[in-house]
């Protein structure tokens, strides 16, 4: 048997390369990078669109409804396009939500960047 580490062997590591090697490489290819500026904007703009399409469809459901139908209601099988439209807009509202709790909790604007330059002076 040789001296070699058992990954070596096994062929796990190319001959030349260390595990330092390796390391300087993950962490290039897993730096985190910003989001384009635009991202949030455009990501609010699409939860809004989803909770307004999803009140339309349950108010166009509503409304053609005929008593005939509204008694079909009583079975469950006829629940799925007023159960996806309710989940749909309930997700996305409580995302936007959420989004607003983030956006509220971070200071932005005047305030942030002076709590940023007091915090870098000695």
């Amino acid at each position: 048997m040789s001296d070699a580490p058992a990954d070596r062997q096994a062929g796990a590591w190319p001959e030349g390369s260390s595990s330092s090697d390796v390391e300087a490489l993950l962490r290039t290819a897993l730096r985190p990078i910003e989001p384009p500026e635009s991202l949030p904007g455009r990501v609010e703009e699409t939860l809004s669109a989803v909770t307004e399409v999803a009140a339309e469809e349950l108010s166009a459901w509503a409304e053609e409804l005929s008593d005939s139908e509204l008694a079909a209601l009583r079975d469950p099988r006829n629940w799925l396009r007023p159960a996806a439209a309710a989940a749909a807009g309930g997700m996305a509202g409580g995302a936007l939500l959420l989004i607003e709790m983030r956006r509220r909790k971070r200071p932005s604007g005047f305030a942030a960047l002076a709590d940023s330059v007091r915090s870098r002076i000695p």
